[in-house]
């Protein structure tokens, strides 16, 4: 998935955190309920201004974010 045009960063807003679309919801909130166990049928009820999309590009970032860290040999 491309998340590049639903994930935006913008040093005023929510301190440069990854956000989505410009809103303020954070890719960090969205995980952060996910691990918390709340359903994405859930967060979608409380956060109407989100879609299945938006959900799909925070966990592609993630995903894209963990790739590209370097790994320390042991």
């Amino acid at each position: 998935m491309d998340y590049h045009k639903i994930i935006t960063i913008e040093p005023g807003k929510r301190g440069g955190k990854p956000c989505i679309r410009g809103l303020r919801i954070t890719v960090y909130d969205v995980l952060d309920y996910l691990a918390s166990g709340m359903t994405v049928g859930e967060i979608l009820h409380d956060f109407p201004d989100l879609t299945e999309e938006d959900i799909k590009a925070c966990l592609a970032f993630a995903a894209d974010r963990e790739r590209k860290l370097m790994t320390v040999p042991s």
